[in-house]
């Protein structure tokens, strides 16, 4: 078994490494408070190849493996995980199910766009009543002539005010059930969208989230994407590439937890010593490393078979279920090892913690993800 990365694969993290620290780490603490939606950021990512990393060059992307992809995505999630999640959604949830599913037609037109970071993508399928129980949709799409009339309400929409295509998931047959949901690309500015106002939230504070409604929204039949009646297939084979890019922002939070720990460590004093030189302490960080390494090897086992053509629907899940735990564990760790100074912005270790606890929650609770996994056990 080989675990060294190629030469390439290690000129994108130093690369993602350097962008953040130089690009993204001056304005992170200052976006968490305002809340402010890292444009110039996108833009420069997207010129670099950051938003369409493992989208072909014939569309627009840099045409990548997953795992040059979430060596990137832990580099500019242990700076900044608000960025890191705008980064994942266009890259995981949208480029990757546009290039896999739409039609020729759909990629010229929205994946080129897309994953050159011309255009931002968002993934629309939780409800007010449908949020692990994926099959509840109620937002519904009614045949008129050669459209489709969607009405609905979708929540916790990533990307959500700023995005400028969705891919909204709507019931088009509801005796079907979960066999009757269609994915539909609907563009900002379509008569009938709108906008909620944009959520106030205890983490990922720089990127935006919001919900979405439709009414009697004309979409053209041919932004259906895959076919009608797959949606709930489409969004389920779009979650499982999602789940390795969620937990490899959770890997890059946990990583940066236990760099600050590592060098607070150093440098405050307890009892006479720097606190690195007590039992207590030590345990602590070695705890966090080895958490860490576990994750690292987790999502990049995931990562190397989708690149390989396998299924990766457990291994996914267990990423993400595993990295995620270990993003708050670290994080509150790092907080114990900091005292007082935890507590506080200045240490940026209280931001990891509010950061990381979402990534045990969106694109699939850690109990879903337990779900998955025993599924795929006991088959």
């Amino acid at each position: 078994m080989n675990f060294e990365l190629t030469e390439e694969q290690l000129m994108i993290q130093q690369m993602a490494r350097e962008f953040a620290q130089e690009k993204i780490a001056p304005t992170a603490v200052e976006r968490d408070i305002s809340t402010e939606f890292p444009f110039e950021i996108i833009k420069e990512m997207g010129e670099l190849g950051f938003m369409g990393m493992m989208v072909s060059p014939d569309y627009g992307g840099a045409g990548l493996d997953t795992v040059s992809y979430v060596l990137a995505m832990a580099e500019i999630s242990k700076v900044d995980a608000s960025v890191g999640v705008v980064m994942s959604v266009n890259n995981s949830l949208v480029c990757w199910g546009l290039e896999h599913y739409a039609s020729d037609f759909l990629k010229e037109k929205y994946l080129i766009p897309l994953a050159s970071g011309q255009k931002l993508g968002a993934f629309a399928l939780s409800e007010p009543e449908a949020g692990s129980d994926a099959t509840n949709q109620h937002t519904e799409a009614v045949k008129v002539g050669d459209n489709w009339s969607v009405n609905g309400i979708k929540n916790w929409i990533t990307n959500g005010k700023n995005a400028d295509y969705y891919l909204v998931m709507a019931q088009t047959n509801r005796e079907l059930r979960h066999k009757g949901i269609t994915t539909f690309l609907i563009e900002k500015g379509t008569p009938g969208f709108d906008q909620a106002k944009k959520e106030d939230k205890l983490g990922i504070r720089s990127s935006d989230t919001c919900s979405i409604s439709f009414s009697d929204c004309l979409v053209p039949h041919e932004n259906i994407v895959w076919e009608e009646g797959k949606g709930f297939n489409f969004a389920m084979k779009t979650l499982n590439g999602g789940r390795i890019g969620i937990a490899a922002q959770a890997l890059g939070i946990a990583e940066a937890s236990l760099e600050a720990s590592i060098n607070y460590s150093k440098q405050r004093k307890a009892f006479g010593t720097e606190i690195k030189n007590h039992q207590a302490i030590q345990f602590k960080i070695a705890d966090m490393a080895v958490q860490v390494e576990a994750s690292k090897l987790l999502i990049l086992e995931a990562a190397a078979l989708k690149d390989a053509g396998k299924d990766y629907t457990k291994q996914a899940a267990m990423a993400k279920l595993y990295a995620s735990k270990v993003a708050v564990d670290c994080a509150l760790e790092a907080i114990q090892i900091h005292g007082g100074y935890g507590y506080v912005r200045e240490y940026l270790v209280e931001r990891y913690l509010r950061d990381a606890k979402i990534t045990e929650i969106y694109e699939g609770t850690s109990e879903i993800q337990r779900v998955v996994i025993a599924r795929e056990l006991l088959k």
